[in-house]
């Protein structure tokens, strides 16, 4: 986040020398750091040992990468849902189960997932469906009682984003939020950044950064409730 590997390396060191303060220590062996767009030469160093460049680095569940994209986390969810797809299948695509049953099951491991295709063929699956039965995924989705997988990801984001502006001005995350990237970008279409990503969620759903303040407000405009399943 800083602009040169030297206010960087500053930084780190006031860090590393608050910490010493009140008492903690840096573990230099266990430290990584990330540089974000143009990368510099060498490393940092903190007390004169330095500290070793990572490309990407996992946050609040989410993989950031030095180059801005998102394939890593995006490959990381996919990944996981599958695994955790696989370890239910014999419970999802059996006949004798009621719907309602595997829609519970299904919500409880549906926050792993990123991909909406890979959603409605697991839904599809499970419901002993597919494409040929020229089913819409509306219907699936009320039959087993499951929201779309991207309202639910807009729902968490937004959760997120209402305890990080009732945070105060000077506390890390607010100050992260707020700061102003100074540069321009390449020619072409921009990327969308998070901020933008958090704008456009906030723009869907009809509500303001000032409406964080009210819990009651931005939870009501955030939360996606699931379907009423269908009954047998």
């Amino acid at each position: 986040m800083q602009t040169t590997s030297v206010s960087a390396e500053e930084l780190a060191q006031k860090w590393t020398e608050r910490l010493s303060k009140l008492g903690l220590r840096v573990n230099v062996a266990k430290t990584e750091y990330l540089e974000c767009g143009a990368q510099y030469a060498g490393s940092i160093s903190v007390n004169g040992d330095p500290l070793p460049k990572c490309t990407s680095f996992k946050y609040f569940g989410s993989t950031i990468a030095s180059d801005g994209s998102i394939s890593d986390s995006a490959t990381g969810r996919a990944n996981s849902a599958w695994l955790k797809w696989r370890e239910v299948t014999e419970v999802l695509c059996d006949r004798r189960m009621p719907d309602r049953l595997k829609g519970k099951i299904y919500s409880s491991v549906k926050t792993e997932q990123s991909l909406h295709t890979m959603e409605m063929k697991m839904l599809r699956w499970s419901h002993g469906k597919t494409k040929l039965d020229r089913i819409r995924n509306e219907e699936i989705r009320r039959r087993l009682g499951i929201a779309p997988i991207v309202d639910k990801m807009r729902e968490s984001r937004l959760r997120w984003l209402g305890h990080v502006l009732r945070r105060d001005p000077d506390h890390i995350a607010r100050r992260e939020y707020d700061r102003v990237v100074v540069g321009t970008r390449q020619k072409g279409r921009p990327k969308m950044t998070w901020k933008d990503v958090l704008n456009a969620d906030m723009k869907r759903v009809n509500i303001r950064p000032d409406d964080a303040k009210l819990r009651c407000v931005w939870r009501a405009a955030s939360h996606v409730a699931d379907p009423v399943p269908k009954r047998d």
